[in-house]
């Protein structure tokens, strides 16, 4: 599972003229999943992501958490996350999860975010227009899988 993981001041996502999901200052997540992904790695992501200390503190530092600053996350599903590039010029999308699995798998996510932090959302599967002032700008990559022994980490 990966999460491309941007600290905003402000972010939203909008359908059909609709915004479904807004949020102020916190996380907005971009979340990829892949078919060997299970709930219990999308849990230990969803913690890592509201734990992640990428806020500043009053020194400037990078020291603080979601949870620490009181924000939110905006979680939206990105098959793109698992695109293939490798071969010709149109990406390939068969790395990501069918549509059954990743929606089972992002409304889990978001529930578990949801213990830790509000959190707001696009719709699995709609074209999505997402607006977002990018702080900083910080923008980082987490993926979380199985080792070989079973331990889920971050590779």
């Amino acid at each position: 599972m990966r999460a491309l993981i941007q600290r905003v001041r402000h972010a939203s996502v909008e359908i059909d003229g609709n915004i479904t999901g807004k949020i102020g200052q916190g996380l907005l997540i971009l979340l990829g999943i892949a078919p060997e992904d299970d709930a219990d790695i999308g849990k230990y992501l969803a913690e890592r992501c509201a734990a992640l200390r990428i806020f500043e503190d009053e020194n400037g530092k990078m020291n603080r958490s979601l949870t620490d600053v009181n924000g939110a996350m905006l979680v939206i599903s990105q098959f793109t996350l698992f695109a293939d590039t490798t071969q010709g010029r149109r990406p390939y999308f068969g790395n990501a999860a069918a549509p059954d699995l990743a929606n089972q798998l992002y409304e889990n996510f978001k529930s578990d975010a949801a213990k830790f932090v509000p959190v707001e959302c696009g719709i699995f599967g709609a074209d999505m227009q997402v607006s977002l002032c990018n702080d900083g700008p910080v923008t980082i990559m987490l993926e979380a899988r199985r080792n070989d022994s079973g331990k889920i980490t971050l590779v």
